[in-house]
């Protein structure tokens, strides 16, 4: 569509539509915000939106402005466009939608239609760029090949047909010739010299054609833009070559009946192929020219690596707009020569931008727009205003007067007719446009004279207007009488009021208000009549210009008034036309003239008494400019000529001012003209040499004061003709319509006409012969149907009579012999079926045609099967051969030959006789492989034509039968391997066999799947992108789908520092299957601005692809870590200093060093960071300029790149050289007496070097005397002048010298020497600076007589001396040990009886910072960030800040922060922990206060619960723990500990006690069908927290049990009541009992007889091998195998150097007393070895009741030993998903004593003096975190021996060791106690100590933690307990005793003095521990049992209530567990 006229239509609409929903806000005159503003589009849409139908297409279009604008959508004709349901909607979100639609729901209103997005808010509108939106449906169609006809040796060009409606969506993608073979297009950088080339639009171009090229067919291959889909031709084409009879002269292929001028447009950049399609023999050679744009010259084209020519084809790639113009082929052979004109457009996208963008212009002001624009072509340029077209079609907009309405959105639009381009610029007022209006005004009024009037005008508008006021024309002034006054109400209007006191007759009159602002003026006006006598006001000379109306009124006062007349010359008016005089008093005087006009008028008026009154007006008339007309002449100005004109100014007064202007433009800027003034009265235009673009028109202005005037006249220049279009020869196919252009101009419009030659020879021409055929429009001359008449030299002529004319002679060639337009073709017919063979030869007639056979002459007479007919057509004649039945003797070479008198041509037509084979058949896979099949198939019938071939057809499964790739085999096989194939891919393979005729059907498919292979691809969009200066980020995208072979398994990316030999260090990637999702890994750790090289391969089952190419990449650039080496400086004059450096080393520089800074400052101001001063350069040294003389500088440098700045230098110091002093600064001339005067000076604010001392000049006033000097030391700041005149004036002034010179003058001051000597004061006020705790003196030196007194006031309070302040006999006052209080004014008083005199001084008191203010900013998990700010009252610069933190159990560490630094990270902090932090300030004077200590904690949380089916999955042997569904609580979780039981058991079994958190894990050999416990405690780095679950295992075939029932709780009396019923059951079994019982202990005591040791009892019950393994798998110990732990040491040998294996088997261990202090010194025998136990009886429990001996069985044949803390691997349990992980668990050290001194717990569980060993807490003090997980054995101790630590030594990990003790296993039968490291030993992450871990969770006092740590055979139910009440939780791991807690009980040791030191003290033996003992209340009342649950808790627990209630004796009250019950 033509949108340049349609535009207005819909945009017109699209106004009305806007303006209603705009209401009344779009006029509101709201003023101009500077947040608000009118739409701009964010996301505008593109021009063109093309999709499919089974896509569908969103339009997104986004626009900002405040108001937010809305967004519609609107058609062409400017409707807004609603939802169509299922076709087009529009979201919520502003985006138009075309959801996929089928085929029959095409609508061309909606899917084929011009959109805009229209973007409005309540400022203005704008509208987008018109969106072309086309649907496209998939529909059927066909491509097409047909044959080209080639002379021999030419090139050829086969075009791909394509049908026109899709035409715009198929791309040509390559050709296909007859084998197969696929002829692509060429790559940028491939060769285009071969014999095909695929052209950059589509065709195959064969150069070169030889016979064997006509066997050949052609097939093009096609893709669909939109869709995808590729298809071959459905024809094939070939090569029709013909044999040249003789020399050809260039003939033009296609079609000949349109002139050779071809239009070709592309886009910019892309590639386009301009075509010469002509052919000759012999070859013919091939010239490309273009026009010089503009003219009718051309150059050869410039042939170059992007400008290529093919044969006759011109290939330009990567096409610029200069491309652009008419291209010229010119084709010559020997025989003659063709041309072909191309017309090339290069289009460029259109852009286009306004500036300004916004602009606030205020009322009345000029305001410009500028469209700039970019593309090309450039059809239209348009401007709209709010949507609407304005008519304006010039890139610059302007408004010269900007009113209300123009404010709003300017729109630029350009347009070609492809697409099309806006901007938008915003106007906006500046103020808000309300014009005045009088709301309320005074009425006329009659009066006697006397009273006061009031006179009132109320007016409004905005901006507000000024009111003033006129009486009679004349303003008002304020005066005595008249007062005018006005104020602004509270709506904004103005009320303006006019007093007259005491009116007069004077004062009536016509009385005006005007109310006037920038936007508008209004006004009212009435008569005020006061009765009295006429009176006339005073009038003022009025001046009018010759030829206007005058019009004035008389200003009469007095009432009533009779008459008002006008005079002149004592004559009444009117006395003539002109005059009109009203009884008002108004004089009219029309078209005023100076001579009859100008003079004196008096008006009189009378009232009816016949008193009058006269008043006299002045009228002067100025006469404006007349200009004389002129002109150019007659006849126009021929080029060449000169001309000129005269402006003559007739009439007008002087000064008059001339001025010239062509085409409304000033000459000054235009060449070629020349204007001379010629006197006060003209001025001369002349052009030497005219010229045509001196045409046009001439304006001369004449200017004075009464007005300004033009006279234009128009220059008309002759041009001869000029060629636009100049013809060139053309030959034409007889019978087209030829068209030859001659277009020309000049001026006048020349005329064209068209003459022919007589004769064959040009010469002589004659007039055309009008006729039809033959016309002449516009130039171009017409020959329809052209016949070789027409033949013949033309001339064509361009006159318009100036010069001689232009004319152009062309020859125009007519050719016409017979022509077959087809030469060879083959024609197939059935056997047995009729066929018809034609030949259609064109040419002139008479043609007669003969038919040959096999090259024997065909005759229908000899055989009645054949008969011939023949048709006459326009064009030639038709002749037809029918056969009636086709045999395969007619398989042979017809050949019709035509002949007339023009020559003669044949064409053949080979006729084929056949049938098409049968299908193949029996089709079998023989072998396979991933990139290859080999078939085997049975020959079919062959159609009695051999076979030519066969076609393996083959497609991947998914694909259609029309995607196919083919296999061509020879015809005499029937075995074949398809090769080329993907692996792992699935294929349908069949196959068809072709002959001469055609193919055959397809055999039946057979499916093979190949063989998976390595990737063969690499991945694809390798990005490397650093992401900071150590992590760069690395992102691609997989192979290609088809190079996958397999199913990708992921990428192992690999990097390396480039240009090293390194090999690369892989890391390996998952695969990620969401589709099109690119992968990324950062790879961190890196070196600072470093190139590495980053490879990538993809891996799939069957092994690794091939790497990628090398990508490379620098990481981000740092900040150079060295300051630049060798800082000097060099001092240059007083005020530089050159400072030079060497940079930094390269390795340190961490990038690209751009620029060097230069940080200095005076020494004594460098810690004020305002008064540094800083200076960048290039270079490696700079000179620093504007420097205070003789001052030291300090001086840094640093280097400067992207990251940053670098390292600051080390500072230096230079001082510039002194120079002479200024003057001093003041100076005081005291006197002393009558012939002594005192001077006195301050110093030279700037001494510019060391003063060595001072001049005093002295002269006496008046007096021709000479000047005295006085030199006075440098120290000395007075001098006593003497020897003085009494009375007599003396001057003084004073200069400073330093080494330099002397300095300038100071003021000079003059004083008389008297007997009067007043009290002065010598000093000066002045500032004093001293340092904290130093001694400040401040001076006072007077004068006077009698001697003054001299007192001191400090801050305003009189002084009274003290020990640190006193007043010194000079009057100076003396302050010692100067503090901060001291600060402020001292003033001095002089007093004696003739006056008084003071100064004062200010004292700044330099002290160190006092405390600065510290705030919190941020917390994370590991990092907290403070803000700093100094102390308000700081006087001295600070230096910087000290930050203090610490731990809330560890040690304070410290950290230096720079003063300027507003922000401070304290990082590698612990997660989840409590810390403290305070700062203190320091300056050059030294440290100051602390701050408040800052209490702040760091994030994270202990772990949380996950929901059970997340993480529990049961099957019937085994439970699958999911890890992943817990949550971490934002401190990493470090491990998990697993226990389970039987829910019948009591004894927890340990699982393992190191499960980390990202695997699944599997509990193994569970019972079918059996409810079990199962206990889950998580560890991170803020706590723990325990989970218990119970669980029943499915039964073998895989169902559930059913629930358990609780047993019902019974009481005391009900057991005893079933225990007495049960007596012949009780009584044996007890009787049993006591036998074994005492059995054992003889045993015991028999065989302790023999050992010494007794500790090692104990030892072997606890650590032998029985008691870990299985009773169930007796074949356990077997399967175990000893593994070193890798980074583990083992734990020190208290008291000794030994830590090996081999020391530890040494040990023996002796009884420990329960009350001793471990003494290693005493017991070198520290571990014992371990020996095997007998295979244990049921019961036979190693530990026994409370007061039991101990058993000590020796094992003999045990010999495998196992080192305390080894690593073990325990087969029995698997990790879920790689079972070639084995769990590690590891041994610990002998428990029973021998890890430490024994706290025993005889007060805690036993009666003192029981063995501690029996329930020893062993390693509570000396390894505190053993205790961890403490096991009861109940069942012999089965499975408490392993008990892991795998991170028992990592000494960064010594946090407090309450927070790993949680569990203590005891056996409920009272056997050992067995205790291990916790599983994470050491983990660093653990030493936070958790404000909840020790309050909320213990809930209580820790009064005497060690009870806790006793058996708890109380706990014995804990889980059945909890069960029942799971409201109450869990009990608690008990907390770890204050490591100085004073104990009351005997029974604990906690000697400081012990040698043993445990873990936990590694880094702090002694650190501030003491507040483990504070009471901490649970924030969770839950968490805190009550007495009443206490007491029943203890009731329900069975097990052992006696050792309960000890614990209860000793104090330990129960702590409330965190455990969750499940």
């Amino acid at each position: 569509m033509n949108m340049p006229n349609e535009r207005p239509k819909w945009l017109m609409l699209y106004a009305a539509v806007a303006l209603i929903a705009c209401g009344s806000q779009c006029f509101a005159a709201n003023p101009p915000d500077a947040d608000q503003k009118g739409p701009v589009f964010l996301k505008e849409p593109t021009n063109r939106i093309d999709f499919s139908n089974s896509t569908g297409a969103e339009i997104e279009c986004k626009a900002s402005g405040n108001p937010m604008p809305e967004i519609i959508w609107i058609r062409s004709d400017g409707t807004a466009v609603g939802d169509v349901p299922g076709l087009r909607q529009i979201s919520s979100d502003g985006k138009l939608v075309f959801p996929p639609f089928r085929a029959e729901d095409y609508r061309q209103e909606v899917h084929a239609q011009v959109y805009a997005c229209l973007a409005r808010n309540q400022f203005g509108s704008i509208i987008s760029r018109d969106v072309h939106v086309r649907a496209v449906v998939h529909q059927f169609y066909q491509t097409r090949v047909i044959d080209e006809f080639v002379l021999r040796g030419n090139s050829a060009t086969l075009k791909c047909l394509v049908p026109s409606f899709v035409a715009d969506f198929i791309d040509v993608e390559g050709w296909i010739d007859e084998e197969g073979v696929e002829i692509r297009r060429p790559l940028p950088d491939d060769s285009i010299d071969g014999k095909y080339l695929v052209l950059p639009s589509g065709e195959l171009h064969i150069r070169e054609v030889g016979p064997e090229d006509g066997y050949k067919s052609y097939q093009c291959r096609t893709k669909h833009r939109l869709t995808g889909e590729t298809r071959l031709s459905a024809t094939k084409g070939r090569l029709v070559i013909t044999e040249p009879v003789g020399s050809v002269s260039p003939q033009l292929n296609g079609n000949g009946n349109q002139e050779h001028i071809t239009l070709t447009r592309v886009p910019k950049m892309g590639s386009v192929t301009l075509m010469c399609p002509a052919q000759a023999y012999p070859v013919p050679f091939f010239r490309w020219y273009k026009f010089i744009e503009g003219t009718t010259r051309k150059q050869a084209v410039v042939l170059n690596d992007r400008v290529k020519q093919v044969s006759g084809t011109l290939i330009i790639k990567d096409a610029v707009v200069e491309d652009s113009g008419k291209y010229l082929c010119v084709v010559n052979n020997s025989v003659g020569g063709e041309s072909v004109e191309t017309v090339l457009t290069v289009t460029a996208p259109l852009s286009a931008k306004i500036d300004p963008p916004t602009q606030t212009v205020d009322f009345g002001r000029p305001a410009v727009f500028t469209c700039q624009y970019t593309g090309n072509p450039i059809k239209t340029v348009s401007w709209m205003k709010d949507g609407k077209v304005i008519g304006h079609s010039e890139p610059v907009l302007r408004i010269e007067s900007v009113k209300k309405e123009d404010k709003g959105m300017y729109q630029c639009f350009v347009r070609n007719d492809q697409e099309s381009a806006e901007a938008s610029a915003e106007l906006k007022l500046g103020g808000r446009f309300d014009p005045p209006v009088i709301r309320q005004a005074f009425q006329e009024e009659t009066m006697e004279p006397g009273p006061s009037v009031f006179l009132k005008c109320v007016a409004g508008g905005n901006p507000t207007p000024e009111i003033s006021w006129e009486l009679d024309g004349k303003k008002i002034a304020n005066n005595d009488r008249y007062q005018v006054g006005q104020y602004v109400t509270v709506n904004g209007d103005v009320v303006s009021y006019l007093n007259i006191t005491s009116v007069h007759a004077n004062d009536g009159g016509l009385y005006k208000c005007i109310a006037k602002s920038k936007v508008g003026v209004a006004e009212h006006s009435a008569k005020l009549n006061v009765y009295g006598l006429p009176y006339i006001r005073q009038m003022e000379k009025k001046a009018i210009v010759a030829g206007e109306t005058l019009i004035v009124t008389c200003p009469v006062a007095g009432y009533p008034i009779d008459s008002i007349v006008w005079e002149r010359d004592n004559r009444a008016l009117p006395i003539n036309r002109k005059q009109k005089v009203f009884p008002n008093g108004t004089l009219i005087i029309e078209n005023v003239e100076r001579n009859s006009d100008q003079a004196t008028y008096t008006c009189v008026a009378k009232n009816q008494e016949g008193y009058s009154a006269r008043g006299s007006l002045e009228v002067q008339v100025m006469v404006p400019p007349k200009i004389t007309p002129f002109d150019f002449g007659d006849t126009p100005t021929n080029v060449e000529d000169s001309v000129s004109v005269m402006c003559l100014i007739s009439n007008g007064d002087l000064p008059i001012d001339i001025e010239w202007f062509f085409n409304d433009y000033g000459i000054s800027s235009y060449s070629g003209i020349n204007v001379v003034k010629g006197g006060k009265r003209n001025s001369m235009l002349s052009i030497d040499s005219v010229q045509a673009r001196h045409a046009g028109k001439y304006s001369c202005r004449a200017k004075n004061h009464a007005a300004a005037v033009n006279y234009t006249t128009e220059l008309i220049v002759n041009v001869p003709p000029r060629w636009i279009l100049e013809p060139t020869d053309k030959a034409f196919a007889q019978g087209s319509d030829a068209k030859v252009e001659c277009k020309a101009d000049g001026f006048p419009k020349p005329q064209v006409t068209w003459k022919k030659a007589v004769g064959d020879t040009p010469g002589e021409y004659k007039d055309l012969k009008k006729s039809d055929n033959i016309r002449v429009e516009e130039g171009t001359l017409h020959v329809d149907n052209i016949q070789k008449t027409n033949e013949g030299y033309y001339l064509c002529e361009a006159i318009n009579g100036i010069g001689s004319g232009l004319s152009a002679v062309i020859m125009i060639s007519v050719q016409a012999p017979p022509e077959f337009t087809e030469k060879l073709r083959n024609q197939t017919a059935r056997r047995g079926e009729p066929a018809v063979l034609q030949c259609e030869a064109k040419g002139e007639k008479p043609i007669g045609i003969l038919w040959n056979m096999n090259n024997m002459r065909l005759d229908p007479k000899n055989d009645n099967r054949y008969t011939i007919r023949e048709e006459i057509l326009s064009t030639g004649v038709m002749s037809s051969l029918s056969i009636k039945r086709t045999e395969r003797s007619d398989s042979a070479l017809f050949t019709c030959v035509a002949t007339n008198a023009f020559g003669s041509d044949d064409a053949s037509i080979n006729m084929i006789v056949q049938e098409v084979p049968e299908m193949p058949y029996a089709l079998k896979v023989l072998d396979k492989s991933g990139r290859s099949v080999q078939l085997s198939w049975a020959q079919p019938y062959d159609g009695n034509s051999p076979l030519d071939r066969y076609i393996i057809e083959f497609k991947r499964s998914r694909a259609s039968w029309s995607e196919i790739d083919r296999v061509i085999v020879p015809g005499h096989t029937t075995e074949a391997q398809v090769q080329k194939l993907s692996p792992a891919t699935t294929y349908n393979i069949r196959i068809v066999a072709e002959n001469a005729i055609g193919t055959s059907q397809s055999s039946e498919a057979v499916t093979i799947i190949t063989a998976e292979e390595a990737p063969s691809g690499k991945p694809q969009n390798i990005k490397v992108e650093p992401v900071n200066q150590t992590t760069m980020r690395v992102t691609w995208k997989p192979p290609p789908r088809t190079e996958w072979n397999g199913e990708i398994l992921g990428y192992y990316v690999g990097y390396k520092l480039s240009n090293t030999n390194s090999s690369y260090v892989f890391e390996t990637i998952n695969f990620i299957t969401e589709e099109g999702k690119e992968h990324n890994l950062e790879l961190q750790n890196l070196r600072v601005y470093t190139q590495y090289s980053v490879v990538i391969q993809a891996f799939n089952k069957i092994g690794a692809g091939p790497l990628s190419e090398e990508e490379k990449q620098f990481t981000a650039e740092g900040t150079p870590s060295q300051p630049p080496s060798d800082t000097a400086c060099t001092t240059l004059t007083s005020q530089t200093i050159r400072v030079g450096w060497v940079s930094p080393p390269l390795e340190s520089a961490n990038g690209v060093i751009k620029t060097y800074k230069v940080v200095y400052a005076p020494s004594d101001e460098w810690y004020d960071e305002t008064k540094r001063h800083y200076k960048k350069t290039a270079s490696s040294d700079t000179v620093l300029h504007g420097l205070k003389k003789y001052t030291n500088y300090t001086m840094q440098v640093l280097a400067t790149t992207a990251g940053g700045d670098g390292v600051r230098s080390v500072p230096i110091h230079c001082q510039t050289e002194p120079d002479v002093p200024e003057a001093p600064t003041d100076v005081k001339a005291l006197v002393m007496g009558n012939a002594a005067i005192l001077v006195s000076w301050r110093p030279p604010a700037q001494p510019n070097g060391i003063i060595t001392q001072y001049t005093v000049y002295s002269k006496a006033e008046g007096a021709e005397t000479e000047t005295k000097t006085q030199k006075v030391p440098h120290y000395q700041m007075s001098f006593e002048a003497t020897e003085l005149e009494k009375n007599k004036p003396y001057e003084f002034w004073v200069t400073a010298s330093t080494t330099i010179g002397e300095g300038q003058q100071s003021k000079s001051i003059v004083a008389m020497p008297s007997d009067q000597v007043p009290a002065k004061i010598a000093s000066f006020d002045d500032t004093f600076t001293a340092t904290f705790k130093e001694d400040a003196k401040m001076p006072c030196l007077a004068v006077g007589a009698p001697q003054p007194e001299i007192t001191w006031k400090i801050k305003g309070v009189e002084f009274s001396a003290n020990d640190r302040m006193r007043v010194l006999p000079d009057g100076s006052l003396l302050i010692k040990s100067v503090n901060r209080q001291d600060a402020g004014d001292y003033s001095c008083h002089a007093e004696n009886s003739i006056a008084k005199d003071s100064i004062t001084h200010k004292l700044i008191v330099l002290a160190p910072p006092q405390s600065p203010h510290v705030t919190l900013s941020a917390t994370t998990t590991d990092a907290l960030t403070v803000k700093l700010k100094p102390h308000e009252g700081d006087t001295a610069p600070l230096h910087g800040y000290t930050l203090h933190y610490k731990p809330e159990f560890g040690e304070w560490e410290t950290s230096e922060v720079s003063v300027d630094s507003q922000k401070h990270n304290i990082e590698s902090l612990l997660c989840g922990s409590r810390y403290q932090v305070y700062a203190t300030g320091f300056n050059n004077i030294g440290a100051g206060e602390a701050s408040d200590i800052l209490n702040t904690r760091t994030k994270g949380q202990k772990p949380k619960l996950p929901e059970k089916p997340r993480f529990i999955e049961v099957s019937s042997n085994s439970v699958s723990l999911h890890f992943k569904a817990w949550k971490d609580g934002g401190c990493p979780m470090s491990h998990f500990v697993v226990e389970s039981k039987k829910r019948d058991q009591i004894e927890w079994n340990q699982i393992s006690n190191n499960v980390k958190p990202d695997n699944n894990y599997v509990v193994l050999d569970l019972e079918p069908a059996t409810w079990y416990n199962l206990r889950i405690t998580a560890h991170n780095s803020a706590g723990f927290t325990v989970a218990e679950y119970d669980f029943a295992t499915l039964t073998v075939t895989g169902g559930t049990i059913a629930p358990s029932r609780d047993l019902p709780e019974l009481s005391a009396e009900d057991t005893i009541r079933i225990i007495l019923s049960n007596l012949n059951l009780v009584v044996p079994v007890v009787a049993a009992l006591l036998v074994i019982i005492i059995a054992i202990i003889v045993i015991c005591i028999l065989r302790s007889k023999g050992n010494h040791h007794k500790d090692d009892v104990v030892y072997n019950q606890t650590m032998g091998p029985g008691a870990t393994l299985d009773k169930r798998r007796p074949d356990l110990r077997d399967e175990l195998g000893y593994i070193a732990p890798p980074n583990r040491k083992l734990p020190p040998v208290p008291g000794s150097n030994y830590n090996t294996c081999d020391r530890i088997k040494r040990g023996r261990g002796g009884l420990r007393s329960n009350h001793s202090t471990w003494d290693p010194r005493r017991n070198p025998n520290l571990y014992e070895e371990l020996k095997a136990p007998p295979v244990p009886m049921h019961g036979n429990h190693y530990g026994h009741a409370h007061g039991n001996a101990e058993c000590h069985y020796r094992h003999p044949g045990m010999e495998d030993e196992i080192c305390p803390y080894a690593t073990f691997h325990l087969l029995g349990f698997r990790e879920e998903m790689d079972p070639t992980k084995a769990m590690n668990f590891q041994t610990f050290p002998h428990q029973n004593g021998h890890a430490g001194p024994v706290p025993g717990h005889a007060g805690t569980m036993l009666p003192p003096g029981h063995p501690g060993h029996v329930h020893s807490r062993s390693g509570s003090q000396s390894m505190p975190r053993a205790n961890r997980y403490q096991r009861k054995n109940s069942q012999g101790g089965q499975s408490s021996i392993y008990t892991p630590a795998p991170e028992y030594d990592d000494p960064a990990n010594c946090a407090e060791e309450d927070q790993y003790r949680r569990y203590t296993r005891v056996n409920s039968q009272g056997g050992s106690l067995y205790s291990g490291p916790g599983p994470e030993y050491d983990d660093p992450a653990n030493c936070a100590p958790e404000e909840d871990q020790y309050g909320s969770q213990y809930g209580g006092p820790y009064g005497q933690p060690y009870d806790h740590y006793g058996s708890r055979g109380s706990m014995g139910r804990r889980s059945i307990g909890s069960a029942r009440n799971p409201g109450n939780g869990s009990p608690e791991p008990p907390p770890p005793p204050p490591r100085n807690h004073d104990m009351s009980n005997s029974s604990f040791n906690d000697s400081k003095e012990s040698n043993e030191i445990s873990e936990a003290e590694c880094d702090r033996d002694h650190g501030p521990r003491g507040n483990y003992g504070a009471v901490k209340r649970s924030p969770q009342p839950k968490d805190q049992r009550t007495t009443e649950e206490m007491r029943k808790l203890i009731e329900r627990n069975e097990t052992g209530p006696k050792q309960l209630q000890l614990q209860q004796t000793n104090g330990a009250g129960f702590t409330a567990y965190d455990t969750m019950a499940v």
